[in-house]
């Protein structure tokens, strides 16, 4: 094991010297007429001149727009900032700003289904329907919706969509009827894509039955757009009422220039949907502008993505990680879409599509690392990574001994970067750094621009103690409202109502030594016995060392007056939960955590609820356990799972 302050990684003075934040500093401190000697003076400088540094980054980053002559109007008020108001862009006109035969995008639909879309077929399928939306009368504003898996039809609605100034909204095909009608009949889309089926683990799944609930619980639709995937285009559009296949709806159109409608910074581009594990999804709107500079940003002077790179991330379209992904386009990069299991193929397949595309960005889940080292796959000895440079984490805190797993497993000289942000920003607050090292159980630095600290109960900044993850300056994607919020008090309550004037984003953290940061979970999970405030992470991290078990969840339960620790465990098939087991499991949350992580109850369940996108829902099974209502049963992937927790009577004692 490597000692705290020693790094897991550090790049070389190349790849520093070779790197997009490298340039961009050196244009900073010409701009600036100072000197940024190192990543912490050039964070410093960032946030305490934020319109000075989104300026310097719509210039590096070359963004196609007019930027018009005001960088930033804030009188004070962060709800109210307003970043380049004069600005007219289009998102779509600068992933587009390529028309070669040159690679743009790969999709492997498992291994059912592989393709390839050079610059110019991605263009001209975004001009047919672009051409196709305008014969319809899509105008800006109007809400075109996908129920799609990730493929490049989906990528390239939305580029239409977005070229006009209407504004996409997605989630993947295996969500519940409820679940995609909660979330779209709030926001009342013109259009609808959707596929014929899907495939999941080597199986096809046929959707036909829910498409029809869908249709006749989304009267705002007035097209249904049927996409070929499994070949069943035909018959699928036949049954369902106004639908056409997609030959037929660009039926006739000619590809030619796709036109672009220039568009305010703030103009709608994205509504994104909370888990919705609570309650009805919130619809959280993001603008062009904000996305795509954030992105830009991210890509760019974090992830150091250069034209040419092939950028892949495991994610659904019901995932900000997906809008995430595909402006990777606004930098040059080859998308690397992918469809289905990342299990399928006894977990292999992603590194197959690794391998055969040459690429140079993986990015997953933390629940994905751990569940390939509890199957025990070495994809640094089985497949070729040579041109592999980060591997990017998300979705849950990862562990520091998944850390020590990626570079042994993985590779050696890689840059580790796990990134904690959220829908609500569609962008990261912490995240790593391509030109600064790795330190085991660290996301690697705060992001430029983000005025991230993290406060105690007084609301006082601390460093090397756990408290909420912050943010005291604005930042370009923040949210430009929730639809239908007119008066704007959703959006008060979500972000500004414990602190006043200060984003409160709901984290437990912790600021390092090194300036890095430890996500220990969201606040609202984070358990209290005794009065002490526990992330549900520090407990995880220990449990998930058991090779006996697959999965767990902890929480709260309210007892005698106080909170008592609770911990569920899924085992692998045949084992057991005996004694022995659950004393070695205490011992080691004792020893490797504290005496007050240990769990008052240590309980076997069959399944762990989930919400569609793989994130374990622990205030749904709170409720549960003290009878209370679970608000939304729509957002979980397996809602039958939260039975499993009701009426225990090893709760009751």
């Amino acid at each position: 094991m490597q000692a705290p302050d020693t790094p897991l990684w550090q790049p070389s003075a190349s790849r520093i010297a070779a790197s997009h934040l490298t340039a961009f500093g050196k244009l900073a401190a010409l701009a600036d007429n100072r000197a940024y000697p190192d990543y912490a003076s050039l964070w410093q400088g960032s946030v305490s001149q934020p319109g000075r540094f989104w300026n310097h980054v719509w210039d590096y980053c070359g963004v196609v727009g007019d930027k018009g002559s005001i960088a930033l109007q804030h009188d004070g008020n962060m709800r109210d900032a307003r970043f380049f108001p004069e600005a007219r862009l289009n998102y779509a006109e600068n992933l587009l700003r390529r028309r070669d035969d040159t690679l743009a995008v790969t999709f492997w639909g498992e291994d059912q289904v592989k393709r390839e879309l050079s610059w110019w077929e991605l263009n001209d399928l975004v001009s047919r329907l672009q051409q196709a939306m305008q014969v319809h009368g899509i105008q800006p504003g109007d809400r075109v919706a996908g129920y799609m898996p990730n493929m490049p039809e989906t990528l390239a609605a939305m580029l239409a969509a977005a070229s006009l100034g209407a504004v996409w909204t997605s989630c993947s095909p295996d969500f519940g009827t409820d679940g995609a009608i909660d979330r779209f009949g709030q926001t009342a889309p013109r259009l609808l894509f959707c596929p014929d089926g899907y495939f999941y683990n080597g199986k096809r799944i046929d959707i036909a039955d829910k498409l029809q609930v869908i249709a006749a619980g989304l009267p705002s639709v007035e097209k249904i757009i049927v996409v070929p995937y499994v070949g069943d285009s035909d018959e699928l559009a036949a049954s369902l009422p106004h639908a056409v296949t997609l030959d037929g709806f660009v039926a006739g159109l000619v590809g030619s220039r796709v036109e672009f409608t220039p568009l305010p910074f703030n103009h709608p581009l994205f509504i994104l949907y909370s888990s919705g594990t609570t309650g009805k999804p919130k619809c959280i709107v993001h603008g062009h502008g904000g996305t795509l500079l954030q992105h830009l940003k991210e890509h760019q002077l974090h992830a150091d993505i250069h034209a040419g790179d092939r950028l892949f991330y495991f994610t659904t379209c019901g995932w900000m990680m997906w809008n995430w992904l595909v402006s990777g386009l606004a930098s040059g990069a080859t998308l690397m879409l992918f469809d289905g299991s990342p299990f399928a193929k006894g977990g292999r397949v992603l590194w197959d599509y690794a391998q055969a595309y040459r690429c140079t960005h993986f990015g997953t889940s933390a629940k994905y690392i751990d569940g390939l080292r509890k199957i025990n796959l070495q994809p640094g000895r089985d497949y070729d990574l040579t041109c592999l440079r980060a591997v990017f984490s998300t979705g849950s805190p990862l562990v520091a001994e998944s850390f020590d797993w990626v570079y042994q497993a993985i590779k050696a000289d890689i840059n580790l970067a796990s990134i904690s942000g959220g829908t609500d920003i569609v962008s990261c607050f912490a995240l790593g750094c391509a030109s600064l090292p790795v330190y085991r159980g660290e996301l690697q630095c705060r992001g430029l621009g983000m005025a991230v600290e993290i406060w105690n109960d007084a609301g006082k900044p601390v460093r090397g103690e756990k408290g909420e993850l912050v943010c005291t300056q604005p930042f370009p994607s923040m949210p430009v409202g929730f639809w239908g919020d007119d008066s704007g008090e959703k959006y008060r309550k979500a972000y500004f109502e414990r602190y006043a004037d200060t984003w409160c984003h709901g984290d437990y953290a912790e600021l390092t030594a090194h300036d890095g940061m430890i996500i220990y979970g969201r606040s609202d999970a984070v358990l209290n016995p005794g009065g002490v405030r526990i992330g549900t992470a520090e407990i995880y991290r220990q449990v998930e060392t058991f090779d006996a078990v697959l999965e767990s969840i902890v929480v709260g339960q309210r007892w005698l007056d106080d909170e008592r620790v609770v911990l569920f465990v899924k085992l692998r098939e045949g084992q057991e939960l005996d004694n022995e087991l659950v004393g070695r499991i205490k011992d080691k949350i004792k020893n490797g955590a504290s005496p007050r992580h240990v769990p008052a109850k240590i309980i076997a369940v069959a399944d762990i609820p989930k919400t569609i996108s793989g994130k374990i829902v622990e205030l749904a099974v709170k409720n549960v356990i003290h009878n209370e209502p679970v608000n939304n049963l729509t957002a979980l992937a397996n809602p039958d799972a939260l039975q499993l927790f009701a009426n225990l009577p090893e709760l009751q004692a």
